[in-house]
């Protein structure tokens, strides 16, 4: 479990800009849960140098987080997609409750398929 989601989902989107060591400090820690103590073990560094290379890196993901905003607008898009899904769900209910047009279920079917398959993405 990441410690801190903002930096996981940053890292999946900017992490190929940073280096590898970079990179890979700030997957020992966020993703595999690494204490400071142990990535400075492991990479025979100390923890202060495992510190620092850690912040230098998450304020280099939230610069150009800022400057590209592609995080943002990736979640914004899938909280779109899944309100499309929901309003899918309300019309197909509204549907059974109020006359079953069969082209209005096609459709609204259709429209949370397409929906659902650019969340799969």
């Amino acid at each position: 479990m990441a410690k801190n989601l903002d930096i996981a989902v940053l890292l999946d989107f900017y992490g190929d800009m940073l280096t590898e060591k970079q990179r890979s400090f700030l997957d020992y820690y966020y993703n595999d849960d690494l204490s400071l103590s142990e990535i400075a073990e492991n990479e025979g560094i100390t923890r202060q140098g495992v510190r620092d290379a850690i912040k230098r890196a998450e304020t280099q993901l939230f610069d150009m987080e800022s400057k590209l905003g592609i995080a943002k607008r990736f979640e914004d898009m899938r909280s779109s997609i899944n309100e499309i899904i929901e309003y899918s769900n309300m019309i197909s209910e509204y549907n059974m409750r109020h006359g079953l047009s069969r082209e209005i279920n096609d459709y609204s079917v259709r429209i949370k398929v397409a929906a659902m398959s650019m969340l799969e993405e």
